[in-house]
Protein backbone atom coordinates (compact mmCIF):
# COMPACT_ATOMS: atom_id res chain seq x y z
CA UNK A 1 0.00 0.00 0.00
CA UNK A 2 1.43 3.31 -1.04
CA UNK A 3 1.45 6.16 1.39
CA UNK A 4 1.51 9.78 0.36
CA UNK A 5 4.98 11.22 0.76
CA UNK A 6 5.21 14.22 3.07
CA UNK A 7 6.27 17.38 1.34
CA UNK A 8 9.02 19.64 2.62
CA UNK A 9 8.44 23.19 3.75
CA UNK A 10 10.30 26.41 3.22
CA UNK A 11 11.65 27.67 6.53
CA UNK A 12 9.90 30.85 7.75
CA UNK A 13 13.20 32.79 7.66
CA UNK A 14 13.77 31.81 4.03
CA UNK A 15 10.17 32.70 3.22
CA UNK A 16 10.52 36.12 4.87
CA UNK A 17 13.77 36.89 3.04
CA UNK A 18 12.19 36.01 -0.29
CA UNK A 19 9.22 38.25 0.52
CA UNK A 20 11.56 41.11 1.47
CA UNK A 21 13.53 40.62 -1.74
CA UNK A 22 10.39 40.80 -3.86
CA UNK A 23 8.97 43.88 -2.14
CA UNK A 24 12.14 45.85 -2.74
CA UNK A 25 12.75 44.43 -6.22
CA UNK A 26 9.31 45.71 -7.22
CA UNK A 27 10.44 49.30 -6.56
CA UNK A 28 13.79 49.02 -8.31
CA UNK A 29 16.18 47.76 -5.63
CA UNK A 30 18.86 45.24 -6.56
CA UNK A 31 19.47 42.29 -4.23
CA UNK A 32 23.11 42.01 -3.13
CA UNK A 33 25.01 39.45 -1.06
CA UNK A 34 28.48 39.39 0.46
CA UNK A 35 30.90 37.45 2.70
CA UNK A 36 30.01 36.50 6.28
CA UNK A 37 33.69 36.56 7.26
CA UNK A 38 34.64 40.22 7.03
CA UNK A 39 37.56 42.54 7.61
CA UNK A 40 37.67 45.13 10.34
CA UNK A 41 37.91 47.81 7.66
CA UNK A 42 34.61 46.98 5.95
CA UNK A 43 32.74 46.07 9.14
CA UNK A 44 33.79 49.15 11.12
CA UNK A 45 36.32 51.59 9.65
CA UNK A 46 34.59 52.30 6.34
CA UNK A 47 31.30 52.72 8.21
CA UNK A 48 32.66 55.57 10.33
CA UNK A 49 32.89 53.59 13.59
CA UNK A 50 35.39 55.27 15.94
CA UNK A 51 38.36 53.17 17.05
CA UNK A 52 37.03 53.13 20.62
CA UNK A 53 33.44 52.23 19.68
CA UNK A 54 32.08 49.54 22.07
CA UNK A 55 30.80 47.42 19.15
CA UNK A 56 34.44 46.53 18.39
CA UNK A 57 34.90 44.91 21.79
CA UNK A 58 34.86 41.16 22.29
CA UNK A 59 31.46 41.21 24.00
CA UNK A 60 29.81 42.26 20.72
CA UNK A 61 32.07 40.90 18.00
CA UNK A 62 33.29 37.42 17.14
CA UNK A 63 36.93 38.04 16.21
CA UNK A 64 38.72 35.23 14.40
CA UNK A 65 41.88 33.86 15.93
CA UNK A 66 45.16 33.31 14.14
CA UNK A 67 45.68 29.57 13.64
CA UNK A 68 49.34 29.61 14.67
CA UNK A 69 49.29 31.92 17.68
CA UNK A 70 45.65 31.29 18.71
CA UNK A 71 45.43 35.04 19.28
CA UNK A 72 42.79 37.48 18.07
CA UNK A 73 43.26 38.43 14.43
CA UNK A 74 42.54 42.16 14.42
CA UNK A 75 41.63 42.10 10.74
CA UNK A 76 39.08 39.28 10.45
CA UNK A 77 35.73 38.80 12.15
CA UNK A 78 32.23 37.44 11.67
CA UNK A 79 30.21 40.36 10.34
CA UNK A 80 28.03 42.07 12.93
CA UNK A 81 25.71 43.53 10.28
CA UNK A 82 25.30 43.36 6.50
CA UNK A 83 26.37 47.00 6.03
CA UNK A 84 29.85 45.95 4.81
CA UNK A 85 28.19 44.61 1.67
CA UNK A 86 26.85 48.10 0.97
CA UNK A 87 30.39 49.53 1.09
CA UNK A 88 31.77 46.78 -1.14
CA UNK A 89 29.01 47.43 -3.66
CA UNK A 90 29.41 51.22 -3.56
CA UNK A 91 33.14 50.88 -4.22
CA UNK A 92 32.55 49.09 -7.50
CA UNK A 93 29.34 50.71 -8.80
CA UNK A 94 28.72 54.27 -9.83
CA UNK A 95 25.63 55.99 -8.42
CA UNK A 96 22.73 56.23 -8.69
CA UNK A 97 21.92 52.83 -7.23
CA UNK A 98 19.51 51.20 -4.78
CA UNK A 99 20.36 47.92 -3.08
CA UNK A 100 18.95 45.69 -0.34
CA UNK A 101 21.18 43.24 1.51
CA UNK A 102 19.57 40.36 3.44
CA UNK A 103 21.83 37.94 5.26
CA UNK A 104 23.10 36.25 8.40
CA UNK A 105 25.00 38.29 11.00
CA UNK A 106 26.70 37.42 14.29
CA UNK A 107 26.83 39.08 17.72
CA UNK A 108 28.75 37.79 20.72
CA UNK A 109 25.94 38.05 23.25
CA UNK A 110 23.78 35.91 25.50
CA UNK A 111 20.68 34.37 23.96
CA UNK A 112 17.17 34.89 25.26
CA UNK A 113 13.63 35.20 23.89
CA UNK A 114 14.53 38.24 21.77
CA UNK A 115 18.27 37.79 21.13
CA UNK A 116 20.39 35.23 19.31
CA UNK A 117 24.13 35.00 18.69
CA UNK A 118 23.36 34.57 15.01
CA UNK A 119 20.36 36.05 13.26
CA UNK A 120 19.25 37.58 9.96
CA UNK A 121 19.15 41.22 8.93
CA UNK A 122 17.96 43.13 5.93
CA UNK A 123 19.69 46.41 5.14
CA UNK A 124 19.21 48.84 2.28
CA UNK A 125 21.09 51.73 0.76
CA UNK A 126 19.99 54.21 -1.90
CA UNK A 127 22.36 56.80 -3.37
CA UNK A 128 21.34 59.45 -5.88
CA UNK A 129 21.04 63.18 -6.32
CA UNK A 130 18.95 65.29 -3.95
CA UNK A 131 17.90 62.28 -1.86
CA UNK A 132 16.18 63.31 1.38
CA UNK A 133 14.53 61.92 4.50
CA UNK A 134 11.22 62.16 2.64
CA UNK A 135 12.46 59.51 0.18
CA UNK A 136 13.51 57.31 3.12
CA UNK A 137 10.09 57.61 4.76
CA UNK A 138 8.32 56.83 1.49
CA UNK A 139 10.33 53.65 0.90
CA UNK A 140 9.85 52.43 4.47
CA UNK A 141 6.11 53.11 4.40
CA UNK A 142 5.86 51.12 1.18
CA UNK A 143 7.80 48.22 2.69
CA UNK A 144 5.90 47.96 5.97
CA UNK A 145 2.53 48.30 4.27
CA UNK A 146 3.48 45.58 1.78
CA UNK A 147 4.68 43.25 4.54
CA UNK A 148 2.18 43.89 7.33
CA UNK A 149 -0.84 45.43 5.60
CA UNK A 150 -2.21 48.79 4.43
CA UNK A 151 -3.09 50.14 7.89
CA UNK A 152 0.52 50.42 9.06
CA UNK A 153 1.82 53.80 10.26
CA UNK A 154 5.46 54.65 10.89
CA UNK A 155 7.23 57.45 12.73
CA UNK A 156 10.80 58.69 13.10
CA UNK A 157 12.59 59.40 16.38
CA UNK A 158 16.02 61.05 16.48
CA UNK A 159 18.86 58.64 17.20
CA UNK A 160 22.56 58.15 16.57
CA UNK A 161 24.41 55.65 14.40
CA UNK A 162 28.00 56.24 13.24
CA UNK A 163 27.24 55.60 9.57
CA UNK A 164 24.30 58.01 9.15
CA UNK A 165 23.68 61.70 9.86
CA UNK A 166 21.02 62.52 10.80
CA UNK A 167 20.00 59.17 12.26
CA UNK A 168 16.55 57.96 13.33
CA UNK A 169 14.84 55.06 15.01
CA UNK A 170 11.82 53.91 13.01
CA UNK A 171 8.70 52.84 14.90
CA UNK A 172 5.70 51.04 13.46
CA UNK A 173 2.18 51.27 14.86
CA UNK A 174 0.71 47.82 15.25
CA UNK A 175 -3.01 47.35 15.83
CA UNK A 176 -3.99 44.23 17.77
CA UNK A 177 -7.19 43.34 19.62
CA UNK A 178 -8.48 46.87 19.16
CA UNK A 179 -5.38 48.41 20.70
CA UNK A 180 -2.63 50.45 19.06
CA UNK A 181 1.01 49.99 20.03
CA UNK A 182 4.21 51.58 18.71
CA UNK A 183 7.10 49.17 18.20
CA UNK A 184 10.72 49.95 17.40
CA UNK A 185 11.54 48.29 14.08
CA UNK A 186 14.88 49.48 12.72
CA UNK A 187 17.57 52.16 12.55
CA UNK A 188 17.94 54.48 9.58
CA UNK A 189 19.16 57.83 8.36
CA UNK A 190 21.01 59.75 5.70
CA UNK A 191 24.31 58.15 4.71
CA UNK A 192 27.17 59.91 6.50
CA UNK A 193 29.49 61.87 4.14
CA UNK A 194 32.47 59.92 5.55
CA UNK A 195 30.86 56.66 4.47
CA UNK A 196 30.32 57.99 0.95
CA UNK A 197 33.93 59.18 0.80
CA UNK A 198 35.18 55.77 1.97
CA UNK A 199 33.39 54.23 -1.01
CA UNK A 200 34.84 56.81 -3.42
CA UNK A 201 31.58 58.76 -3.81
CA UNK A 202 31.62 62.56 -3.67
CA UNK A 203 29.13 63.70 -0.96
CA UNK A 204 29.01 67.16 -2.54
CA UNK A 205 27.30 65.61 -5.57
CA UNK A 206 25.55 62.53 -4.20
CA UNK A 207 23.47 61.81 -1.12
CA UNK A 208 21.60 58.78 0.10
CA UNK A 209 19.80 56.95 2.85
CA UNK A 210 20.34 53.63 4.57
CA UNK A 211 18.39 51.48 7.00
CA UNK A 212 18.57 48.07 8.59
CA UNK A 213 16.44 45.81 10.74
CA UNK A 214 16.00 42.22 11.84
CA UNK A 215 14.30 39.62 9.67
CA UNK A 216 13.59 37.59 12.79
CA UNK A 217 11.71 40.51 14.36
CA UNK A 218 9.51 40.86 11.28
CA UNK A 219 8.58 37.18 11.45
CA UNK A 220 7.89 37.26 15.18
CA UNK A 221 5.54 40.23 14.84
CA UNK A 222 3.75 39.00 11.74
CA UNK A 223 3.08 35.47 13.00
CA UNK A 224 2.95 35.97 16.78
CA UNK A 225 6.11 34.01 17.62
CA UNK A 226 7.21 34.96 21.14
CA UNK A 227 10.69 33.42 21.30
CA UNK A 228 13.27 33.97 18.56
CA UNK A 229 15.02 30.73 19.53
CA UNK A 230 12.08 28.78 18.11
CA UNK A 231 13.20 29.87 14.64
CA UNK A 232 16.57 28.16 15.08
CA UNK A 233 15.68 25.09 17.13
CA UNK A 234 14.95 22.80 14.19
CA UNK A 235 11.51 21.84 15.51
CA UNK A 236 9.46 20.69 12.53
CA UNK A 237 6.23 21.50 14.36
CA UNK A 238 7.07 25.16 13.86
CA UNK A 239 8.29 24.85 10.28
CA UNK A 240 5.26 22.78 9.25
CA UNK A 241 2.96 25.65 10.18
CA UNK A 242 4.36 27.58 7.25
Amino acid sequence: MKTEESKGHIHPITHAIEEIRQIFADIGFSIVEGPEVETEYYNFDALNFPKDHPARDMQDTFWLKDKESNQKNSKLLLRTHTSPVQIRYAETHKPPFAIVVPGKVFRNEATDATHEAQFYQYEAMLVGKKISMAHLKGVLEHFFKAYFGPDVLIRFRPSFFPFVEPGVEVDMQLKKNGKEKWLEMLGAGMVHPNVLRAAGIDPEIWSGFAFGGGVDRLIMLKYGIEDVRLLYGGDLRLVNQF
